[in-house]
């Protein structure tokens, strides 16, 4: 075992990107290695974490050649932070891996051929694209191996950023984050000179301790902004003046809400949010649509990329305005109300009561009368009952989460028979999975990636099958 964690592999020539963005490369004898923290095209040297019969995972210690499609990366905190791994990868090339990693999936594990590539369509910002994101407060603050080193010593080590992978107790402290467009950065860096001159607990994860626990922001298209604080413990006059001050810097926050939150985990959902200051949640519009986003609300991170999804969605799915839709997986029903309009019924499913409810008020705020919701385990009532109480699908859209697809569901939907399936994916892996088992039935006629996490490897991939 020793001997296997200290083998270096000398001279590999990384060749590929793989899965969850690891470059791949062979060893002189054909093995396969897979290595974190290089770029396709680098030759390196590799420190073996693990070694398997037919392929070796490790790290980079060396670098000996650089590829020539490695970029400087803009943020300070890259390699540290763990968030925009392929910040160092130009942006086109970031683009043909997503594509080719795509086309492999389905080719590969859904077994099948001969259908359409669209070129993949990238986001038209690379940076600055989030309109949500949460930061944590932390007493202890990542240090990095050069700061230990050096033996000095840095009093204050108050952290408001992110948790450092795999390090729960540990927050690196941000000065910069290039993923959600200003004020972000100013919010979050005024509330942490404000914590700390004004002497506010940062919360302590380890012993459970503190005042100040987590930031969260959201923005719409419009510029209006929501901050969502989560405190341990409930310090009114602190509170206050700290609302207040935030509130006189950034006229952009259209509603400042909070939660006082004791519990062993960070989750909002079944926290009472109280609202201090506007209405307590904002308004989005997409392509005439209206949304009300709440502090508990799901609504995709990338708002533009977004919309060019569903615009796409809808395209494949080539409604007349007389079709039955069904859409699986709805969450709030933002595609089901996207289609709705060109559409005769849809009907959408989703696990959680929340999102539904947030799904039906959605449709009543955009005077939609023609969609109708379900809360319950898609598997358990997506079921022959349901089938049989319901008018056939002429078309089918399907939005799972990572894990695809229960089988259970996959069998329903060949018992639907839809002419029609458009099935978005957030993991190409499992939708090829899902194709295959429905391949006997359907043929696979286009896909078409979608870039929606630029500076990461995740892709979206939208598929069009229709019944033989």
């Amino acid at each position: 075992m020793k001997k296997k964690k200290n083998l270096i592999l000398e001279n590999i020539k990384l060749l590929s990107a793989g899965a969850k963005g690891v470059s791949v490369g062979k060893t002189t004898e054909g093995k396969t290695v897979l290595v974190s923290g290089a770029v396709p095209g680098d030759l390196v040297n590799v420190r073996v974490k693990k070694a398997k019969s037919n392929y070796y995972e490790g790290e980079v210690v060396d670098i000996l050649e650089y590829s020539e499609d490695r970029v400087e990366p803009k943020c300070v905190h890259f390699g540290t932070c763990g968030g925009c791994k392929w910040q160092n990868i130009a942006y086109e090339k970031q683009l043909d891996f997503k594509h080719n990693e795509v086309v492999n999936n389905i080719t590969r594990i859904g077994g099948v051929s001969g259908f359409d590539i669209i070129p993949i369509l990238g986001s038209e910002e690379q940076y600055f694209y989030r309109n949500k994101m949460e930061f944590s407060f932390s007493n202890a603050r990542w240090l990095t191996q050069y700061e230990i080193s050096s033996e000095e010593n840095f009093g204050n080590k108050d952290a408001l950023g992110f948790h450092i992978p795999g390090m729960w107790s540990k927050i690196l402290d941000l000065k910069e984050c290039f993923l959600q467009e200003d004020p972000s950065n100013q919010i979050r860096l005024t509330v942490k000179k404000y914590a700390v001159e004004n002497g506010l607990e940062f919360y302590d994860v380890k012993a459970q301790e503190g005042f100040l626990r987590t930031l969260m922001m959201r923005q719409n298209s419009k510029g209006e902004w929501m901050v969502l604080f989560q405190l341990f413990k409930e310090m009114k006059a602190e509170r206050i003046k700290l609302f207040d001050f935030l509130l006189s810097q950034f006229p952009q926050i259209k509603t400042l809400v909070f939660a006082i939150n004791p519990k062993g985990n960070d989750s909002i959902y079944d926290l009472d949010i109280q609202t201090y200051f506007g209405e307590g949640f904002l308004y989005e519009e997409m392509d005439g649509l209206k949304f009300k986003i709440g502090p508990k609300s799901f609504f995709q991170t990338n708002y533009r990329q977004a919309l060019e999804l569903y615009r796409k969605t809808l395209e494949f799915a080539e409604l007349t305005g007389d079709q039955v839709v069904y859409d699986l997986y709805t969450g709030t029903g933002t595609i089901a109300q996207y289609v709705a309009r060109n559409a005769k019924q849809v009907i959408g499913i989703e696990a959680v009561q929340e999102a539904i409810d947030a799904a039906i008020e959605h449709a009543e705020l955009n005077g939609l009368d023609n969609t109708t919701f379900y809360a319950g385990d898609m598997k358990n009532v997506f079921n022959d009952e349901f089938l049989a109480n319901h008018p056939k699908a002429d078309v089918l859209i399907t939005d799972p989460p990572r894990d695809g697809m229960h089988q259970k569901v996959v069998e329903q939907i060949l018992k639907l028979a839809p002419e029609r399936i458009v099935y978005v994916s957030c993991n190409s892996a499992t939708q090829a999975r899902d194709i295959a088992l429905m391949k006997d039935d359907y043929d696979l006629v286009k896909i078409l990636p979608v870039d929606m996490f630029p500076q990461t490897h995740h892709v979206e991939n939208i598929a069009l099958l229709l019944k033989k």
